[in-house]
């Protein structure tokens, strides 16, 4: 039997910070989107999207990418349209990076730094990292299909001491 449920089609995860301060460096932050396939949801990700990547089908795109939170509204913004990925794929994590480049910076480092997840004109999570203010790279959300085909969401947070680099490896980790 089919179910009516729709679950979470698509959604957009917009992720806003503050500048640095005058003569400080930059802070760049960056939305990771890690898609897994059904044979291997904790394993290694089919494939990845984030500022240098694409999804291969076009159903996750990095629509705004910003390198140093300067601007009005979100800085950076994915959309994800999970009812069109293939059934192969069952699993997709969300999160967020911090690039490295002048030393470590952790969240606690970056003022303003928001996450939010929504679809159309309903929030279905938003985060300030807080509770992961150490940390340099923090999962998010997680994507998951139901028995009937749907997806729902599942808040993930959690923190990770990682360049983006290994924290594309250790994001869909399974979580003890």
């Amino acid at each position: 039997m089919s179910s009516v449920n729709k679950g979470v089609e698509k959604v957009e995860v917009t992720l806003k910070w503050d500048p640095s301060p005058a003569g400080a460096p930059d802070h760049d932050l960056d939305i990771i989107a890690a898609v897994y396939r059904e044979d291997d949801p904790y394993g290694e990700p089919a494939y990845l999207v984030h500022f240098g990547s694409r999804s291969p089908d076009g159903t996750i795109t990095l629509n705004r990418d910003s390198r140093t939170g300067q601007g009005f509204g979100a800085d950076e913004l994915m959309t994800l349209e999970l009812f069109r990925l293939a059934p192969v794929y069952t699993r997709v994590v969300v999160g967020v990076a911090i690039q490295q480049g002048d030393g470590r910076v952790a969240f606690a480092d970056v003022s303003g730094a928001h996450v939010l997840v929504r679809q159309g004109y309903r929030d279905l999570e938003g985060h300030d990292f807080h509770d992961v203010q150490e940390a340099t790279a923090a999962t998010v959300v997680e994507f998951v299909r139901d028995g009937a085909g749907g997806w729902e969401y599942r808040r993930t947070v959690r923190g990770f001491d990682a360049d983006p680099q290994a924290f594309t490896r250790l994001m869909g980790a399974r979580q003890d």
